[in-house]
């Protein structure tokens, strides 16, 4: 959240997966072997994790560590199995489920993006509805958006962000 950079930061996730083109290692993710990340998360180097179309995603204990040392709130891109095991945790969080207008349109997006095949398309439609399902969970999300338009997405999680944590645009 540009517009708050003070009051916010974003944990970069790790990943096992190969870089999209034009994604860049510490940029988009951190990019790291699938030995490596099983390792750090038998560690417990990981806060939380999921396998997603046959890759590790995670957020590591010291992504979020470094940006709440310099006095931030973090903000975790994470499915909604992720959100459950730190909801389980003792950190205090505000949990957000960004919704797709319609699977049409989720489907549009994903077709128009030309970056994934046939297969990662479907699966990515499969875990979309799983995580939609999910999200309507008692007490599993705070604040559902639709992602219809994206100016408007971001101003109404900005009032959310805003009123929640007491501070004004």
């Amino acid at each position: 959240m540009q517009e708050f950079p003070s009051t916010f930061g974003f944990s970069l996730s790790h990943t096992t997966c190969a870089p999209r083109k034009n994604e860049q290692n510490g940029v988009h993710y951190h990019f790291t072997e699938r030995g490596v990340m099983e390792k750090d998360i038998e560690d417990g180097k990981f806060l939380e994790f999921s396998a997603v179309h046959g890759n590790l995603y995670g957020t590591s204990v010291e992504a979020v560590d470094a940006v709440s040392g310099k006095g931030k709130r973090c903000i975790l891109d994470i499915d909604v199995l992720g959100a459950r095991t730190v909801r389980a945790s003792s950190l205090e969080a505000i949990f957000i489920f960004i919704s797709p207008p319609s699977f049409d349109k989720l489907e549009h997006r994903l077709r128009v993006r030309a970056t994934e095949t046939e297969e990662q398309i479907q699966k990515h439609l499969r875990n979309a509805k799983s995580g939609l399902e999910q999200s309507n969970s008692s007490g599993q999300i705070d604040y559902i958006l639709v992602n219809d338009d994206l100016e408007t997405c971001y101003e109404k999680l900005k009032v959310n962000f805003c009123q929640h944590l007491n501070i004004t645009a």
